[in-house]
């Protein structure tokens, strides 16, 4: 079988969140964000997993101690590939498939992660995609599709088109990579967007541009790939959680 591993962003600071916490170590349930995410990879038996880390590095260390992870630091926060460009040190000699997850989208259930690394497969993708639809995406990245339904680009909502923000299927920031093509595809990715940051999505339009093939695939329930920025947020995941317990 394909060597799989994770690679987990756990660097940001989560201003919005209006704490001094750092995003992925508020709780549900009284565990930290990251750790759901980390349950999900171990479950998995994904190796190796490597960590992200920037603000409150040592905290996040100290949560995960004992995990079966591996650590990089994000010291200034420059986008989602530069954090990617952190962890290949980590990764050094992988071949394999990558699975890049974000620290604070705790309740994506392994099963659906699984799911992606099988459509990655049996697809022959280099890129796949964990997309949504939502009936407002407003403020996502969207999936833009060509007339015959293949992914061309993700576009940042800041950076999209008036015709492009009226795309409902958004990215989930999930993906797997067939890491030796993505390593090449982050050498290429460059600061050029309104943020002046190094975007992970633009390994997309790159993989493309090189005639290599990228799928993308909805996960059944949005709210399972919600990442989390606000407090409000927070508890709706929360009570998502709570929600599922029940089922």
């Amino acid at each position: 079988m394909n060597e799989r591993a994770s690679l987990i962003l756990a660097a940001g600071k989560g201003t919005r969140m209006k704490s001094d916490l750092a995003k992925v170590l508020h709780p549900i349930d009284g565990r930290a964000l990251v750790e759901y995410v980390v349950d999900t990879v171990e479950e998995l038996q994904l190796h190796p997993n490597v960590v992200v880390v920037g603000h409150q590095a040592d905290q996040v260390r100290e949560t995960l101690r004992g995990r079966d992870v591996v650590f990089a630091d994000q010291t200034e926060q420059l986008g989602t590939a530069d954090a990617v460009r952190r962890g290949e040190g980590a990764l050094e000699g992988f071949t394999g498939t990558l699975a890049i997850l974000c620290g604070d989208v705790p309740m994506l259930r392994p099963k659906t992660l699984r799911e992606l690394f099988r459509r990655h497969d049996e697809g022959g993708y280099d890129a796949t995609i964990l997309t949504a639809v939502l009936v407002d995406a407003t403020g996502y990245g969207r999936i833009i599709r060509d007339a015959s339904g293949e992914v061309v680009k993700i576009v940042e909502h800041k950076d999209a088109t008036d015709a492009e923000r009226e795309v409902r299927e958004i990215n989930s920031s999930t993906y797997c990579f067939s890491y030796p093509w993505l390593h090449q595809a982050l050498a290429e990715v460059r600061a050029e967007n309104r943020q002046k940051e190094f975007y992970l999505t633009d390994t997309i339009a790159i993989l493309r541009a090189w005639g290599r093939r990228v799928g993308a695939w909805a996960a059944p329930d949005p709210r399972e790939v919600s990442g989390i920025n606000t407090v409000e947020q927070l508890e709706e995941m929360e009570a998502y959680k709570h929600e599922r317990e029940n089922e």
